[in-house]
C-alpha cells in the first residue's frame, strides 16, 4: 500500500475511534442493555439494520421530532421509525384515536368496521386500489402481489430490481446486495430464486434485454420508484413507464411497491408523481400510522382471485394476511394519519422543500471541504453518498455500492456521536412535519463540521479542533 494511503486511512482510523470514544461514554447504560439483549436476541435485535458498531443506543421514549435513549441524550430523529412516521413521533391524532380505542380492544380476530373506513379511504386517495387486503407487514403485501400475479398470468418468472427491497420474503430476497449475482445468505436454497430475474435499476435498454429472455414466461415486473435500501435513488421516469409499458404488451402485470413511498412522497403516491396505473401495488409504513402494517392493493379482476367464497383451494390464491392483520389499533392509527394528510396536503410542498435544502446543503458544504458528495432522493427523502473512482453520479443500486460506504458510516456516526443527530448509518433519512428549517440549517451546519473534521485528518492528522 502506498505510504500516503496508509497515513491517511490511519488518521481517519483515528477520527473514527475519537467518535467511538464520545459515543461510548454518554451511552454507558445502552451498552449494558444491548450486551444483556444479545445474550438472548441475535445482534440484540430483532431487525439486522438497527444494529450498528460498536453497539445500538437503547430508546426510552420518543416524541415529535426527538428520540431519547435511556442514558438522557437526546436525538433530532432522521430514521424516523424506518421512514415511516410523517407526522413525527406520537402525533397527537395518533395518540388521541389509540386512546379511545384500546379501551375497546387491542385485537378482535374477526371482521370490524375500523378495516373498512381505512380501506375506503385508501381506495379514494389511491384509485388504482379497487380492492385490496391487509397485512401486517410490506413484507407479506409484497410476498402477496407476486403470488397473484403468477395465478393471474399463469406465469412463473419476477422481474425485480438489482438492490431492490421488498421484504424478507423468499421469493423476492435475490440480488438485494452487492455483488448482486451471489446469495443473499445461508439457508436460501438457489432453487428457489430459480424464476427470479435482476435488472439494472434506470438502464432500459439493458433490462429489456433481459426481459426479453423470459417474456413468454414473466408474470410481474416489481419496482420501487424510489429505491430505497439501495440507495434513495428515484427512478427516471422514462424508464418507470418503459417498465410499465412492456408489462401491457408481454401480458405481465406491473408491481409498484410503495411500501416507502405511499403517501410519503404525496397524498397520492408515487404513482400520481409518476403518472403511473400500475397493475398491482403494495403500501405499508406511512399507511399504519406508526403500527404494524402492509396492504395489498391493485384492480378488481387481479385482487378477486382472493375471494374465498364459492370456490375450492384449485380456484383462488391463499394470501392470508396473518392473525394480527385488521387489528383495530394499526387500523384506526393508520386513518387518523390519512384523514390528517387530506386535511392538511400542503405539508407535502413544505416537506419537498425542506428536503431540497437539506440535499442542496449538505452537497455544498461537503464540496467546500473538496468532498464530493451527492444528496440522492424525493420529496422529504434523502441520503448523501461519497463519491469515489470513476463514480460521478447515483443513479443505480450498482453505483451506490461503488461509493465510499464506509465513510458514509462514519459521517452518520459523527451526526450522533458528535451533535446528536440521528440517522441509522447508511440508511437514508426522513423528513417529518415536526422538522423545521432550523432542524436543516443545524444539519447542515453539522455536516460541515463532519467535513471539516474529515478535511483536516486527512490532511494533517489526527487532531480534528472543528467538532471537539
Amino acid at each position: 500500500m502506498h505510504q500516503h494511503s496508509r497515513g491517511v486511512q490511519e488518521q481517519v482510523g483515528e477520527l473514527i475511534s475519537r467518535y467511538i470514544r464520545h459515543y461510548e461514554s454518554k451511552t454507558r447504560r445502552s451498552r449494558q442493555i444491548f450486551e444483556h439483549a444479545s445474550q438472548l436476541i441475535p445482534s440484540g435485535t430483532s431487525h439486522n439494520i438497527r444494529y450498528f458498531e460498536p453497539y445500538p443506543f437503547s430508546t426510552r421514549m420518543a416524541s415529535g421530532k426527538y428520540i431519547y435513549d435511556v442514558d438522557g441524550n437526546a436525538y433530532t430523529d432522521y430514521w424516523m421509525g424506518h421512514w415511516s412516521l410523517i407526522l413525527g413521533h406520537a402525533p397527537k391524532v395518533v395518540v388521541d384515536v389509540l386512546r379511545e380505542r384500546v379501551v375497546e380492544g387491542t385485537m378482535f380476530g374477526t371482521v370490524s368496521e375500523h378495516a373498512l373506513r381505512l380501506a375506503e379511504t385508501i381506495n379514494r386517495l389511491m384509485p388504482r386500489a379497487e380492492m385490496l387486503r391487509f397485512s401486517s407487514t410490506g413484507s407479506e403485501a409484497t410476498m402477496y402481489a407476486i403470488r397473484l400475479a403468477r395465478a393471474y398470468t399463469g406465469r412463473r418468472v419476477v422481474a425485480k430490481m438489482e438492490g431492490g427491497w421488498h421484504g424478507f420474503n423468499t421469493d423476492l430476497m435475490h440480488s438485494v446486495t452487492y455483488p448482486f449475482d451471489e446469495p443473499e445468505g445461508r439457508g436460501i436454497l438457489e432453487e428457489e430464486s430459480r424464476y427470479v430475474i435482476a435488472l439494472p435499476f434506470n438502464d432500459i435498454d439493458a433490462s429489456t434485454r433481459l426481459l426479453d429472455t423470459v417474456r413468454d414466461d414473466l408474470a410481474c415486473i416489481i419496482v420501487e420508484p424510489l429505491l430505497g435500501g439501495a440507495g434513495c435513488i428515484p427512478a427516471d421516469r422514462g424508464y418507470l413507464h418503459a417498465l410499465q409499458e412492456y408489462a401491457r404488451r408481454s401480458g405481465a402485470l406491473f408491481i409498484l411497491d410503495e411500501v416507502v413511498t405511499g403517501f410519503r412522497v404525496s397524498l397520492h403516491g408515487a404513482q400520481h408523481v409518476y403518472s403511473l396505473e400500475p397493475d398491482l401495488f403494495t403500501l405499508g409504513k406511512v399507511a399504519g400510522g406508526g403500527l404494524p402494517i402492509g396492504v395489498v392493493c391493485g384492480l378488481n379482476e387481479v385482487m378477486s382471485l382472493a375471494d374465498v367464497r364459492g370456490k375450492g383451494k384449485g380456484d383462488r390464491v391463499g394470501i392470508g394476511g396473518g392473525t394480527y392483520s385488521e387489528n383495530p389499533l394499526s387500523m384506526s392509527a393508520g386513518l387518523a394519519v390519512l384523514e390528517y394528510l387530506a386535511r392538511h396536503e400542503h405539508i407535502y410542498e413544505r416537506l419537498e422543500m425542506l428536503g431540497d435544502e437539506a440535499r442542496r446543503g449538505i452537497d455544498r458544504v461537503m464540496s467546500d471541504h473538496g468532498i464530493m458528495v451527492k444528496s440522492t432522493g424525493m420529496g422529504s427523502l434523502f441520503l448523501t453518498h461519497f463519491l469515489k473512482g470513476n463514480i460521478s453520479d447515483v443513479r443505480s443500486a450498482r453505483d451506490a455500492a461503488e461509493c465510499d460506504t464506509a465513510m458514509q458510516r462514519l459521517y452518520h456516526f459523527a451526526l450522533l456521536s458528535i451533535h446528536d443527530i440521528f440517522f441509522l448509518p447508511n440508511k437514508l433519512g426522513a423528513i417529518s412535519v415536526e422538522h423545521d428549517s432550523i432542524d436543516i440549517r443545524r444539519l447542515i451546519d453539522a455536516s460541515e463540521r463532519v467535513a471539516g473534521d474529515i478535511a483536516y485528518a486527512r490532511a494533517h492528522g489526527h487532531g480534528t479542533p472543528s467538532s471537539s
